[in-house]
């Protein structure tokens, strides 16, 4: 339990819907900025509580909406659950690591992987988000591809404690040929296992600020719906929005290393 003032409690919650919002207009990357937005708005500057208290709220949120997905048909849960749990265990160990590492060391590597997704975002803004390759048969993907392709991501995730989406739909398209609707609908499936595990070994070193998770995904639901109504309106300006959210991914990032670059003077 973290002590947090009635300022830090509406910030809280005001971060969770960022997030949550975030992820309902665009489709991906809020859990990206649920560790910054902790760290330099709500102020809290234990690294790993930060990351361990996020990796939860991403879980539960990812379960959430997992649910209208689900009942739209756009989850397969065979490849869905061959993906996650090889993943978890990447978790786990990605997480183990993670805790070793000192907090601005962490924090730099994961300004460093900030920069990767905000330049991947914006590359796919310009394109328009083109036309996705064309998905091979369900039927013929390969076990060992999909295990092997689940078990690196998650260890990327637990290693940062995030929940992956920008890696897991990817990764599912590539190990299973299936189409871009249903990778986004089964990688919660992921998203939602690997923060999971992340936070039950964060949890276990009591590195878990319990309220602020409350608070986060208290944000996050509200934040999502809102997210969800503004994004059906602006349909066809997805690239704008992209470009828009890769730009401040970009801001966020240079701020951390500037914030830890003290992790290579030393």
């Amino acid at each position: 339990m973290v002590a947090l003032s009635g300022l830090q409690i509406v910030l809280a919650i005001a971060c969770g819907g960022v997030v949550g919002f975030t992820l309902g207009l665009i489709g991906g990357g809020g859990s990206i900025l649920a560790v910054p937005l902790l760290l330099y708005v709500v102020g809290i500057h234990n690294a790993h509580i930060v990351i361990g208290t996020t990796a939860l709220a991403v879980a539960v949120n990812a379960w959430i909406n997992l649910i209208p997905h689900w009942r739209h048909g756009h989850v397969r849960w065979k490849p869905a659950i061959l993906f996650a749990i090889p993943g978890a265990i990447g978790a786990v160990v990605g997480s183990i690591f993670g805790k070793m590492l000192d907090g601005k060391a962490l924090l730099f590597l994961f300004a460093l992987l900030i920069l990767v997704i905000a330049v991947r975002t914006l590359i796919q803004a310009r394109r328009g988000n083109g036309k996705p390759a064309a998905a091979d048969p369900m039927g013929s993907f390969r076990w060992g591809r999909v295990l092997a392709t689940g078990g690196g991501t998650g260890l990327l995730s637990g290693f940062f404690g995030i929940g992956g989406g920008f890696l897991i739909v990817p990764g599912l398209m590539f190990a299973t040929g299936m189409e871009m609707i249903d990778a986004i609908g089964s990688s919660l499936v992921s998203v939602g296992l690997f923060g999971a595990t992340t936070a039950v070994s964060y949890a276990a070193s009591g590195l878990v600020a319990w309220n602020v998770f409350l608070l986060y995904v208290l944000g996050g639901i509200a934040g999502g719906f809102f997210g969800t109504i503004v994004s059906s309106k602006l349909g066809n300006r997805k690239s704008l929005l992209q470009t828009i959210f890769g730009s401040i991914l970009v801001l966020v990032a240079l701020y951390m290393l500037y914030d830890n670059i003290s992790i290579l003077i030393h």
